[in-house]
């Protein structure tokens, strides 16, 4: 019979305020990474540190994944058009995907030069303000985790997700920087490699988990399991539908795509079968945040059709 599409949900922020929190979030990443890079390299200059150089490298692989974001998102915000018609949602997807790439990279640099300092040790210099500048990195790496845990509430953004996770890594290997510089001064200098290499590690955990769930998206994974259960408890509540099937959903960006069949009386008229699914599908789009929802009507005595997924209860 017909099918039915609702726009966006609403219960979430509206599409211009999450257009906005986003471009807030990747401008000012960009600007945090920048900073950190003339702040961590004069320290790297004095010091020598490797838990300093390991950190520099964090934050240009950082730089690098921020200015991606940035024209990624921008993109990814563009409406549907006539050879995109479900958005551009996925460019968000393959921006943590590149980034992932990226945050190994640099921890394979890093492996290297760790080693390298092992087999051929040297003394740390200047100490104080290898401290004093990741004392400032901490403070600012804060301010922008606190922006980006606000975004990622309101718009579930994956990129700034992989941003985030960045960044709070970042915050992690700074303290631990601090203990390595301090251990350094009092004479236990061969931690400082040795922690670098620890940090490089934790960067590929990082690299594998951002680029497996970029992935899972692009491959258009199903929702989670819970709002699954959501779905079919809205589209079973309305009095008038005998049962559901053929759930089927997906992420692409800010948007949710929701498909699903409805069974109802073989003997309703048309135009009260569209009025039932126009109400099942305004009740998901309003629970759904970013919700494109798709409802197909189907007469219920074809229920026991081979091959059918069925919810629902046999009536």
């Amino acid at each position: 019979m017909g099918n039915v599409e609702t726009p966006l949900g609403e219960n979430a922020s509206s599409p211009g305020s999450n257009a906005r929190l986003l471009r807030l979030a990747t401008t000012l990443s960009v600007a945090t990474a920048a900073g950190l890079i003339g702040a961590k390299l004069l320290a790297w200059l004095m010091t020598g540190s490797m838990s300093v150089l390991s950190s520099l490298v964090d934050s240009l692989m950082d730089a690098a994944a921020s200015l991606i974001n940035l024209f990624a998102i921008r993109y990814s915000l563009n409406p549907a058009d006539t050879e995109h018609r479900f958005g551009h949602g996925k460019a968000e997807s393959l921006a943590a995907l590149t980034q992932s790439a990226f945050i190994a990279g640099s921890a394979v640099f890093l492996i290297v030069h760790a080693v390298d300092r092992v087999r051929h040790p040297r003394p740390l210099e200047d100490v104080a303000i290898g401290v004093g500048v990741m004392l400032v990195a901490m403070a600012a790496t804060l301010g922008l985790l606190t922006v980006q845990r606000h975004v990622i509430r309101r718009t579930g953004s994956t990129a700034i997700r992989a941003d985030s996770l960045h960044y709070t890594t970042d915050l992690l290997t700074n303290l631990g920087i601090i203990a390595a510089l301090l251990l350094s001064s009092y004479g236990w200098p061969g931690l400082d490699p040795i922690f670098a290499m620890v940090v490089a590690g934790y960067i590929l955990l990082g690299a594998w988990r951002i680029g497996s769930d970029a992935f899972q998206v692009l491959m258009d994974r199903e929702l989670p399991s819970e709002i699954q259960d959501r779905i079919r408890e809205i589209a079973l509540k309305h009095p008038q539908v005998r049962g559901v099937h053929d759930l089927r959903t997906r992420q692409s960006g800010q948007e949710r795509f929701i498909q699903l069949h409805l069974e109802l009386d073989d003997d309703l008229p048309l135009i009260r079968a569209h009025a039932i699914a126009t109400d099942v599908s305004e009740e998901i789009g309003a629970a759904i945040p970013g919700a494109q929802v798709i409802l197909h009507e189907d007469p219920v005595s074809l229920r026991d059709r081979p091959g059918r997924r069925l919810w629902g209860s046999p009536t």
